[in-house]
């Protein structure tokens, strides 16, 4: 019997500007896992780096969060979003570009790839910030769990795809030529995203607004909003351990299970699909199980499967690595899905790019410090001491949820106009007390 999709469905694949943004995205995030495999493998194999240089070019990678991430959403605020999302990808294809012919002049160096590394860094908070905020400018508020979930899939897929492409590369071509492979898929991101068509009006000034004002009002709605506590405390001690992972996997896995490139590529692609079976999952388990259970159900299911990793050894050993990425993967990415689009819906949409930018400060800031904790327990202890710190870490994420009303929700409210106006009201009587930056 042929069934009719379901309308949820047709409704997004229908959608001309929704499949350019989902398709720009794809290819972004296919270039972008083909450099998670080869950037490092440059800094070990071609340039002999220590696990604290690899750990210093990770946090680089995200110490854009720390410098930027707050005055970033005030400013996206003020303007309309599309074309920074255009700009982003033309500065990050044209950074990490600059990496294959210095390396085939002689003359690539740590010092270019950390400035690669911030520069790409700095772009992805701007696109990242946007992205989010202009989804719900795309679609309608009762589509965006399916969009969010249709955009983890895809990212999910290059998860799959990117790593074992971009391992095949490395070895083929050497790790600084796979690189090229990144800088495509950002100009293909940007060619897609400027035939989007969708009406994006310039946000209007408000006139004696202080950047340093409008930064504070984000933080107080986060900060002043016991759920989006909960969730910002949960994922930054998530993402805190995992920049210990990313700064330490792969010295480990070059310098103690001697793994090919090849083989590198091949765990990651194994591992993402858990977060592929996450993306496709998170609707479904949304409605059976309630968005609000999803969010804390998804962190205490899978984040003891951590304990794997240290665990994990030579030969089949490895298998123990990649069963531990695809589950905690898959759980992952059904939270995101599940917190994001409850970001996207309860907050009033003159306020989502400093929310969203406040969001990634607060959780992505941990990013570098523990990009450069995981380096330097890893040079001092080696790399399976700071695994096991980070499976330790791991256990730790679900707190925050299990103690906020969370634990006792089965759904989530969404953003109450009359309670947004208040809340703005409240912002405006405190902006007296928020001195101006002069930027």
């Amino acid at each position: 019997m042929n069934e009719k999709p379901r309308p949820r469905q047709a409704r997004l694949l229908g959608h001309r500007d929704f499949r350019l943004l989902l398709t720009g995205a794809a290819a972004a995030q296919t270039g972008s896992q083909v450099t998670l495999v080869a950037l490092p493998l440059v800094a070990v194999m071609v340039l002999d780096a220590t696990p604290f240089q690899v750990g210093l070019l990770t946090a680089a990678e995200t110490a854009a969060f720390l410098l930027v991430g707050l005055p970033a959403g005030a400013w996206l605020d003020r303007m309309r979003k599309l074309p920074v999302l255009i700009r982003a990808d033309v500065v990050r294809c044209l950074a990490v570009g600059s990496i294959p012919p210095a390396a085939a002049f002689g003359v690539l160096t740590m010092p270019q790839l950390y400035l690669v590394a911030l520069v790409t860094g700095v772009a992805t908070v701007f696109f990242d910030v946007a992205h989010q905020s202009f989804l719900p400018a795309v679609l309608p508020r009762e589509q965006l769990i399916g969009g969010n979930g249709a955009l983890e899939t895809v990212r999910s897929s290059a998860q799959i795809a990117g790593p074992g492409l971009g391992g095949g590369l490395v070895q083929l071509l050497g790790a600084p030529l796979a690189i090229v492979a990144d800088a495509c898929g950002y100009l293909a991101s940007a060619l897609l995203l400027v035939r989007i068509k969708a009406e994006e009006p310039r946000p209007e000034p408000e006139p004696g607004r202080s950047l340093r004002a409008e930064v504070g009002e984000g933080v107080r709605f986060v900060l002043g909003h016991p759920l989006l506590r909960a969730i910002a405390t949960a994922t930054a001690t998530s993402n805190l351990f995992s920049a210990v992972l990313t700064a330490v996997q792969t010295v480990f896995w070059v310098r103690v299970l001697d793994l090919s490139p090849g083989a590198i590529g091949v765990l990651l692609s194994v591992s993402a699909v858990g977060g592929l079976a996450g993306a496709l999952c998170a609707g479904q388990l949304a409605r059976w199980i309630g968005q609000a259970r999803l969010i804390w159900l998804s962190t205490v299911v899978t984040a003891p499967f951590a304990l794997l990793w240290p665990l994990s050894g030579r030969g089949a050993g490895v298998v123990l690595f990649g069963l531990a990425s695809g589950v905690v993967l898959f759980g992952a990415v059904a939270y995101n899905v599940a917190q994001v689009s409850f970001r996207q819906s309860v907050c009033p949409p003159e306020l989502l790019g400093r929310m969203n930018a406040t969001m990634r400060f607060l959780v992505w800031g941990t990013l570098p410090i523990g990009a450069l904790v995981g380096g330097a327990v890893a040079d001092a202890a080696g790399p399976r001491t700071a695994l096991w710190l980070c499976a330790a870490g791991f256990l730790l994420v679900p707190l925050p949820l299990l103690l906020s009303p969370l634990r006792r929700m089965r759904e989530l409210p969404g953003h109450d106009p009359a309670a947004g106006q208040a809340a703005g009201e409240d912002a405006a009587d405190e902006e007296s007390a928020v001195s101006p930056t002069g930027s």
